[in-house]
């Protein structure tokens, strides 16, 4: 569990540092955020829908990848083994 959170809070710092650098190929301007309130709605929300990406890729990697790290560690994998069929 503390290995988790631990993760976690790396990997948002990475997803923020990835979004930052990829915000600005896009606009020269800080990336709106929800709290402004002068913030047009046609860049508020391609903002959020690259920020929750960046954070959710940065996020099931790092996951994906500690699992795959105790799984070599002890022999036992860390959750299901697959999906269970629709």
């Amino acid at each position: 569990m503390p290995f988790s959170i631990v993760g976690g809070l790396i990997a948002g710092i990475i997803g923020k540092k990835l979004f930052e650098q990829t915000w600005s190929l896009v606009d020269d301007e800080e990336a709106p955020d929800p709290k402004h309130r002068e913030i047009p709605w046609k860049k508020l929300i391609p903002a959020l829908l690259l920020e929750g990406a960046i954070f959710k890729i940065v996020r099931g990697l790092f996951d994906h990848g500690a699992r795959r790290a105790f799984n070599r560690a002890t022999g036992s994998w860390p959750g299901e083994e697959q999906p269970d069929p629709a």
